[in-house]
């Protein structure tokens, strides 16, 4: 599929277009202005009678062909007469009638060798014919004049370099015009919600309308970066305030007598904190809140899954040599919790968890496969949105709240990385985590 074309490249072309147009309408206006009926070198019938007549009342013929040529008229006397039994015209030759009566042929000169034939026919000039009363045959060759202009140049040489000149200089102030939007967008896609872009600078040069755009972006900037300032402030008061108070009932409820309710109500209790954490963990990725250190990412993941399979998880893993020292920067816990969701997962869903680390140009490649009975393809990018579980029931043990997937997207993306759902290559679902390195 082709890549749309940029806005510069549709103005550029346009303005080809444009051009185009005009030149042929120049050239089209040309050649019809060079017609028969206004061609130089198509001689009027009185000139053709009255150098006829000078020819046959003239005694120095070599004097008056020196006084008649020119560049575009040539002369000849042919002793044969023109018929019969002389001087035979062309077949496509056509009669012309003289004012004293005789008749001409006129021939095209041909134009052999030319492009467009039928438009350059008539540049080249005629050839009449004349039988003269002397018996001779007066042959009178006409050309139109060259298309030069004055510094030796064809006609529209000059306006085709001053037309192009104009083009190339407008193509110059429309690629200067369009760089405040190329900055817009790449400011766009790099906004920081926490608030630490910078606004983008305006261009005194700069058209109105780029520059109340771009003032319109700052301020829609600004907004954001206060109102996720807000929110975050917002969230972490709800956070502090109702850990507190899930604590404070998970003591109370631990002092009541050993029941299965009492056991039910602690669970919910941690539930509700484990949503709390996961909720506070996707916003900070979501403004770029998390902390940066440089971390060995093949530690992180033995780690998570050394612990897991010494409390006896079904639960297998290989790094490759060239992932062993590869170094990722990020947030330590942001890691390990999307490390420890995707083997959670492979666990609680797929029976086993079969975790591989490898090495890729500028990547690290963090691939879990499970032994389940797999992701269908329609639902593996919802199954990356938040509240979203393939398993139906609201049963906590066996689905959780839909969040876990959706903020290891959010925290991958924000550690610019990518996660993939997939097909592992027995059966199952296979997820891959692509994080990228850092290198000096």
């Amino acid at each position: 599929m082709r890549a749309p074309l940029s806005l510069g490249s549709r103005i550029a072309l346009i303005i080809f277009a444009a051009m185009v147009a005009a030149w042929l309408g120049n050239v089209a206006y040309y050649y019809a202005s060079q017609r028969p009926a206004r061609e130089p070198a198509l001689l009027a019938p009185e000139r053709l009678a009255a150098i006829v007549a000078l020819y046959e009342t003239g005694e120095n013929r070599a004097a008056l062909g020196d006084a008649l040529h020119t560049s575009g008229l040539e002369i000849d006397i042919e002793s044969a007469p023109l018929r019969p039994g002389g001087t035979t015209p062309p077949e496509d030759a056509e009669p012309m009638r003289l004012p004293d009566g005789r008749t001409a042929t006129v021939t095209p000169v041909a134009s052999t060798g030319r492009l467009v034939n039928r438009l350059t026919r008539t540049r080249q000039g005629y050839r009449f014919q004349i039988g003269l009363r002397t018996g001779e045959t007066l042959v009178i060759t006409a050309h139109n004049p060259s298309s030069l202009n004055y510094a030796g140049l064809p006609v529209g040489i000059v306006a085709g370099l001053i037309g192009t000149l104009i083009a190339l200089a407008s193509l110059v102030i429309m690629h200067r015009e369009m760089a405040p939007l190329r900055r817009l967008a790449e400011a766009a896609d790099a906004i920081d919600l926490s608030g630490s872009s910078p606004p983008l600078p305006q261009s005194r040069s700069s058209a109105p309308e780029i520059r109340s755009l771009v003032a319109a972006f700052n301020r829609l900037q600004a907004r954001l970066a206060t109102l996720v300032a807000s929110r975050m402030v917002m969230v972490a008061g709800i956070s502090h305030d109702v850990r507190t108070f899930a604590t404070r009932l998970r003591l109370r409820l631990e002092q009541l007598p050993d029941s299965e309710t009492r056991d039910r109500a602690v669970r919910d209790v941690i539930d509700i904190v484990a949503m709390l954490d996961d909720a506070i963990v996707a916003t900070r990725a979501g403004v770029g809140e998390l902390s940066e250190e440089l971390l060995t990412f093949a530690d992180l993941v033995r780690e998570e899954v050394g612990g897991r399979g010494e409390l006896g998880a079904p639960v297998t893993l290989v790094v490759a040599d060239d992932a062993t020292d590869a170094s990722v920067l990020g947030d330590r816990l942001a890691l390990k919790r999307m490390i420890a969701n995707l083997v959670d997962n492979a666990v609680k869903y797929g029976a086993r968890a079969h975790v591989s680390l490898t090495a890729a140009p500028g990547s690290v490649v963090f691939t879990v496969d499970d032994e389940g009975p797999g992701i269908a393809e329609s639902d593996r990018a919802l199954l990356l949105e938040p509240f979203v579980r393939l398993e139906a029931s609201r049963n906590r043990a066996t689905g959780g709240a839909g969040l876990g997937l959706a903020i290891v997207k959010g925290l991958v993306e924000a550690h610019g990385g990518s996660i993939t759902v997939g097909d592992a290559p027995g059966k199952g679902a296979r997820f891959v985590l692509t994080l990228p390195t850092f290198s000096l």
